[in-house]
């Protein structure tokens, strides 16, 4: 039996001989990990930005219901929906989108309330009047614009507001401040031309978490045509979508998957002469079947776990350092829109060493099997 460290020395001197056929095999190895990788990482770090963004979300989320779409709601509502067992704070919230065709972004509109529990003021404050915003980094970054800049926006009636930046914000969610603009109420309101007594949603705490599914059913009666929407059904929402868009992704890349499968089961089920000759003399001069079988593991190792480890820098790279240029308009949908967005690094160790037994074992053991087969004949038939 041969020592483990002659073997590994062995092992690599063979790959240097051959090295532009097992450089070939690393890059089409590296490609495929970069390529899966890029869509765990992404999906990851949109699902795990969603969820920090949820966390402090309200219990249900009250909207009004015409036709089947979302219009504003009375907010006469709230005397009806402060008599129900159980309802906590109630909030109206005054929001909406804009599309700014200067830098060919949504944003969100948003008026300034004290349960903005989210949000982090990096410098000045909210907004308290009609001329005044707040804006988040994103939107900052994307109009170049600092503290006492002037934020120009147009109505409906294409008509210009000038709005003075008294204040810039981030969130533990990146998403949150991303596309976010603050105004003070009555601003907002005569922005969108919002009635007074309607509001774009109600917000409802519920004093009892358990209790959440039965007070939206109450809500549901008092209010036929409207629809609560639970915090559990949001984060529920968000998973799918972006395990289905991820699944798309995935299945886009379907060929070089198959490929990849294809290319491990041609290398398991055959092996060239001047390899079968190789083993042959090996096993001349004294190599017993294990100490070949070690040397293709360690071959194969070698070969695998630098792909792997190379693939996941460049996806690594490709997801936080370039926002991951080529994957993202899938993920993300219609808010490619949004000012630049730059995924935090979120990484779930599970789906790498899920990823990892899906590639480098099977890669490895395909080194392995087609060498045993050869290993165990005689070494004369074999070398002739």
């Amino acid at each position: 039996m041969k020592g483990n460290g002659r073997i590994i020395e062995y092992a690599l001197s063979t790959l240097a001989r051959r090295k532009f056929k097992n450089f070939s095999i690393a890059v089409v190895f590296s490609a495929l990990i970069a390529v899966l990788s890029s869509i765990l990482f992404l999906t990851h770090a949109y699902k795990t930005e969603t969820l920090k963004l949820l966390d402090n979300s309200p219990e249900i989320i009250l909207q009004n219901m015409s036709g089947g779409r979302h219009e504003l709601i009375p907010t006469e509502y709230i005397k009806t929906l402060s008599g129900i067992a159980g309802v906590g704070q109630i909030v109206p919230r005054y929001w909406g989108y804009y599309y700014d065709s200067l830098t060919s972004a949504n944003y969100t509109l948003m008026a300034v309330d004290e349960n903005m529990r989210d949000i982090q003021l990096i410098d000045g404050r909210m907004p308290q009047t009609d001329t005044e915003c707040a804006v988040g980094r994103g939107v900052a970054d994307l109009r170049q614009a600092g503290l006492k800049d002037d934020f120009f926006l147009i109505t409906g009636a294409e008509l210009s507001v000038n709005l003075k930046i008294v204040g810039i914000f981030t969130a533990n969610s990146a998403i949150l401040t991303n596309d976010l603009v603050v105004m003070a109420k009555d601003g907002l309101i005569k922005f969108f031309n919002m009635p007074q007594d309607k509001a774009t949603d109600i917000t409802i705490e519920v004093n009892n978490p358990a209790e959440v599914s039965m007070v939206a059913r109450k809500i549901r009666r008092a209010f036929p045509n409207s629809r609560p929407i639970l915090k559990t059904e949001l984060i529920r929402t968000y998973d799918n979508i972006f395990n289905w868009r991820g699944g798309i992704v995935l299945t886009m890349f379907f060929g070089a998957i198959a490929a990849f499968m294809i290319f491990v089961w041609d290398k398991a089920t055959g092996i060239n002469a001047q390899e079968r000759r190789e083993i042959g003399i090996l096993k001349a001069i004294g190599w017993e079947t294990a100490d070949v079988l070690t040397l293709k593991f360690w071959e194969g190792t070698v070969v695998a776990i630098c792909s792997f480890f190379t693939g996941l820098i460049l996806a690594y790279v490709h997801v936080f350092y370039f926002n991951a240029q080529f994957l993202a308009p899938v993920l993300k949908g219609w808010s490619v829109l949004f000012p630049r967005f730059e995924p935090m690094p979120y990484i779930d160790i599970y789906q790498i060493f899920v990823l990892f037994f899906l590639t480098v074992v099977p890669y490895v053991a395909a080194s392995v099997v087609p060498s045993w087969k050869v290993a165990i004949s005689d070494p004369d038939a074999v070398m002739r």
